[in-house]
């Protein structure tokens, strides 16, 4: 097995160790993950844009930093989501032929949040487009396939950064998500993703929120470790934020991690169907099969769900969808100064453009209070146990459990069949109740501890508390301990993970 291959497995905190201590250089580590994004990417498609020759410089620089003044990932080759984020000099497409050969003149602040944290950019990570399905195939650069198997999807936005990952191209990667784009993908490709609280991260300086609050910035990546250290390297408000989200009671996540749960949690598991009326059942045996580890780890484990439900919010929703779409590409067109016009555009993102452009100020008003007296009502859900009641009285949840989709990654091309509406039907029934945590604001998680018996990866969705990403994080290390998965790589000569339940 050559150099490059071995570093395959290993997750971030494990490439910078081998910088540390000097049995690498960051350049040495830079170009080894080049030479896989080079061989591998070919048939995966999940790079968009690179920029090897910037971050090999970057790794030539002195920093001036002593080894123990650097952070755990510094030196780790990294990949941004084509959307969102921008470098200043760098392409940004969004996924759309609208914006081909566009170079923003501006970086955004989590970019410099990830690079002061030592991660290298070798590019850009394919996206749908603008974000709107949760699949990666834009006719602008092409699918990414599933690493598992071809002819299956990645999952979206975010399918090129998990595909990436868990293909070994990069041990972490950038995502972002505002109805499932961070989740959705990490269980398609068997990788680690949790969507942060809202307004953990910034999303500056071009915006202070993104579709009221739907939109939240982090990463996908081979460990719990890796995840929980990009987060403390880039949470907290920028200057000008609007809002922020509250502060981390464990110190710090990776510190959580460290210490583990501390403590028997009391957790739900729900395999009720989404709006589509339907769980594939090798959904469902993910779920319980989690379920099951949890109770065996020690925590009380209940059958139980929210009153509320996705299925009861999917239009106000959808009117946040598409004035966000509405918004983001008239923002892009005044920066590059070009006139949006159909054939520029997925027929869907141009009929959401529209949709959102026609809104009332009162009906997106409208939608955005009934989304925010559900956020209220599930509220009550996760609550302590409220001593005024006296003892006994009944406590809340610290975490749920339910499946991230309604079935395992979909064969490619499901997302393009019918007309627009329908498309959009069909992305909506798949995401299941995962677009639920970002209505409400709370921290959620794919963990990857399920694989078919066709080797496809199904992941476990957990809810936790707001501002509460420390316990899904200690949760998180756990399981990853009991059921570890990180060294699991698709392709010839690699294990696959086994097909039992967990």
């Amino acid at each position: 097995m050559s150099f490059s291959e071995r570093l395959r497995e290993l997750d971030g905190h494990a490439q910078a160790e081998l910088v540390r201590t000097g049995e690498l250089s960051q350049g040495d580590l830079l170009r080894a993950a080049i030479e896989r994004v080079e061989r591998l990417d070919g048939s995966l498609g999940s790079v968009a844009i690179t920029s090897f020759d910037r971050a090999l410089a970057q790794a030539d620089e002195p920093d001036g930093l002593r080894p123990e003044e650097r952070g755990p990932l510094h030196g780790v080759p990294f990949l941004l989501k084509d959307l969102g984020p921008t470098v200043a000099g760098l392409e940004a497409t969004m996924g759309s032929r609208f914006l081909k050969g566009f170079v923003p003149a501006q970086g955004s602040e989590l970019t410099d949040r990830f690079e002061a944290a030592g991660l290298r950019v070798l590019g850009k990570a394919r996206t749908a487009e603008f974000g709107v399905l949760p699949t990666t195939e834009n006719t602008a650069q092409g699918a990414t396939v599933n690493p598992w198997d071809h002819a299956r999807s990645a999952g979206g936005s975010s399918g090129g950064s998990a595909a990436a990952v868990a293909a070994g191209l990069v041990p972490v990667a950038h995502a972002n998500d505002a109805g499932g784009s961070i989740r959705i993908p990490a269980s398609n490709c068997g990788v680690f993703g949790l969507k942060p609280t809202r307004a953990r991260t910034p999303l500056g300086p071009a915006v202070g929120d993104l579709m009221n609050g739907l939109a939240a910035e982090h990463v996908v990546s081979r460990s719990v470790r890796d995840s929980a250290a990009v987060l403390d390297a880039i949470s907290g408000p920028a200057p000008g934020d609007p809002y922020w989200a509250p502060p981390v009671a464990a110190g710090t996540f990776a510190r959580a991690v460290a210490a583990g749960p501390g403590r028997r949690l009391r957790i739900a598991f729900s395999t009720r169907a989404g709006s589509g009326g339907r769980l594939d059942p090798a959904c469902a045996t993910a779920v319980r099969a989690a379920a099951a580890l949890c109770a065996e780890l020690g925590h009380e484990v209940v059958e139980a769900e929210p009153a509320v439900a996705f299925t009861d919010l999917v239009e106000p929703f959808l009117v946040l969808w598409a004035a966000g779409v509405s918004s983001a590409i008239s923002s892009y067109a005044l920066l590059s100064g070009r006139t949006p016009e159909p054939g520029q555009f997925e027929e869907l993102t141009w009929e959401l453009y529209e949709q959102g452009r026609s809104l009332s100020a009162a009906g997106y008003l409208l939608a955005v209070s009934t989304l925010q007296r559900a956020a209220r009502g599930l509220a009550g859900f996760y609550e302590d146990e409220d001593e005024r009641q006296g003892p006994g009285s009944r406590r809340g949840y610290d975490v749920l459990l339910g499946p991230v989709t309604s079935e395992p990654a979909p064969p490619l091309g499901t997302f393009s069949v019918g007309t627009p509406r329908q498309q959009l039907t069909r992305a909506v029934e798949f995401c299941h109740e995962t677009p639920l945590a970002n209505l409400t604001g709370q921290p959620a998680m794919s963990v990857p501890l399920h694989w078919t018996e066709e080797g496809l990866p199904v992941g476990v969705h957990a809810t936790g508390r707001f501002g509460d990403e420390a316990t899904l994080f200690a949760l998180a290390a756990q399981l990853e301990q009991a059921r570890p998965w990180a060294h699991r790589l698709p392709g010839p000569g690699h294990p696959r993970m086994e097909t039992r339940s967990c």
